[in-house]
């Protein structure tokens, strides 16, 4: 028992990683994580030993976040949070590649939850499409799909950026 305890641990920074990937706000993915580490605790025997507890855990994660957003609509809520007002500050780059990072991140941010949870899945966390499709609970034709639409749209979002980038203000 302890060793599967101990393997899930292992687990909480790729959990805490992908919540704040879907959530944008950090209290609200801890507490995702949080229920996600006390539902799987709660049911730990459903969970074969010998097989990594990953995408065990990433499908309980997943699951209570579609929960939580059902929840929201229904109550007519904002859906996503805002960022809070220490991050929204803007701090002059040092690098070139943090720029790069931040804008991946903002446009990232800004695709919708479908698209932005499969290529999370996949180009992040490194499951293959098959078991990402199965962590997401959707056949691997809708999978590919909204990975195809969400690159497409990181593109779009990722080369505007780019050209208002170049543009400079020139005041007299």
């Amino acid at each position: 028992m302890d060793e599967k305890k101990a393997a899930i641990l292992g687990e909480i920074p790729r959990l805490r990683r992908y919540a704040r990937s879907l959530l944008r706000d950090r209290d609200s993915a801890d507490d995702l994580v949080q229920d996600c580490l006390e539902r799987a605790l709660l049911r730990l025997e459903n969970w074969q030993t010998g097989e990594s507890p990953r995408r065990w855990l990433f499908t309980i994660m997943h699951h209570l976040f579609i929960d939580q957003m059902r929840k929201v609509n229904r109550r007519g809520e904002a859906a996503m949070l805002p960022l809070e007002a220490g991050e929204a500050v803007a701090q002059p780059a040092e690098q070139l590649e943090g720029i790069a990072s931040r804008e991946i991140i903002n446009a990232l941010q800004a695709i919708s939850p479908d698209r932005r949870a499969a290529l999370v899945m996949v180009a992040i966390e490194g499951f293959s499409y098959a078991e990402a499709a199965n962590i997401l609970g959707v056949p691997a034709g809708t999978l590919m799909s909204r990975i195809a639409r969400g690159r497409e749209e990181l593109r779009g979002l990722l080369d505007d950026t780019a050209r208002r980038r170049t543009i400079r203000i020139v005041e007299k």
